[in-house]
């Protein structure tokens, strides 16, 4: 029975947090496992994480395939600062790199920026932004959030906007409104089926902590569960929204990410030779040996 090297890391940790999980193997170079393997191992930690990662490292360099517990996923980002800052951190030669080129099965090429001797951090390239609009009325996206029209934003529009998954952008009034906002999971599912959108980020310009940017929530029932606590591809989508409406110039902003269930994670964001970077912290929780 063929062992590999295994991890739970929890990503964009940050004070007290708890950050996002994610489950990583770390396959033997050149190996690979069937996609019916991946969507078995991934299934196995339905509920433990939101994300598998599989990661290998072959001629062309270090490969990422991204599973949840129903369906392979286009990109993850959680996952992949995940997956990155736990094997630069272990791996010498790879901590005494600045910049490391990545493999995504279906979003391509990416970079990542090792920021872990000084910051304890990695950056990554979001992948390449899709402006798809969205002609959904405020209306019903309001219901399917359990949301009165009133605590939707009438300052900004919503968006459709794809940096690794097809992200609904949704303005919310207030804070208040935002962190309590909590909607029917299956409900919500159908929602995005019907619609072709992977994930929905709700937001208000108001924090808690006035030293961050915004504040954030993404819902991804699509992938098994209803809310993904800190959220790589959906922070860069809403980076993207907030440069095209004018909220931001592109310097390095921290975003908050959470309910008012949890202590709110921490989403790094810049703009760097004209490409978008989401980036943060990790912490490794399981350290061992999975077996195939």
């Amino acid at each position: 029975m063929p062992s590999y090297s295994y991890k739970k890391i929890d990503a964009f940790t940050s004070g007290g947090s708890l950050g996002n999980p994610a489950a990583c193997l770390y396959l033997k170079n050149g190996e690979t496992l069937t996609d019916a393997q991946m969507l078995d191992v991934a299934n196995q930690h339905k509920g433990f994480v939101s994300e598998f990662v599989f990661c290998t490292q072959s001629k062309i360099g270090i490969e990422l395939t991204y599973y949840s517990s129903e369906c392979e996923v286009d990109f993850c980002g959680h996952g992949t600062i995940a997956c990155m800052h736990s094997l630069i951190k272990d791996t010498p030669h790879l901590l005494s790199q600045s910049e490391l080129t990545i493999n995504t099965r279906k979003k391509g090429t990416l970079t990542v920026y090792n920021h872990v001797p000084e910051d304890d951090a990695v950056f990554i390239s979001a992948p390449l932004p899709s402006f798809i609009g969205t002609a959904l009325k405020k209306q019903v996206v309001a219901e399917r959030l359990g949301l009165k029209m009133a605590q939707l934003s009438s300052e900004y529009p919503m968006d459709v906007i794809d940096a690794g998954l097809k992200t609904l952008i949704v303005p919310i009034k207030s804070l208040t409104d935002e962190i309590n906002v909590y909607p029917n999971k299956q409900q919500l599912k159908e929602f995005c089926e019907e619609n072709d959108i992977h994930i929905i980020l709700i937001f208000s310009m108001e924090t808690q902590d006035m030293s961050y940017h915004a504040h954030t929530r993404v819902f991804a029932p699509r992938f098994g569960y209803l809310e993904d606590p800190a959220t790589g591809s959906g922070n860069s989508a809403f980076g993207h929204y907030m440069r095209k409406y004018n909220l931001w110039d592109g310097h390095a902003i921290d975003i908050e990410q959470g309910g008012d269930n949890r202590v709110f994670n921490t989403v790094k964001l810049k703009m760097q030779e004209n490409k978008l970077l989401f980036g943060g912290s990790a912490t490794v929780r399981i350290d061992g040996q999975y077996y195939i």
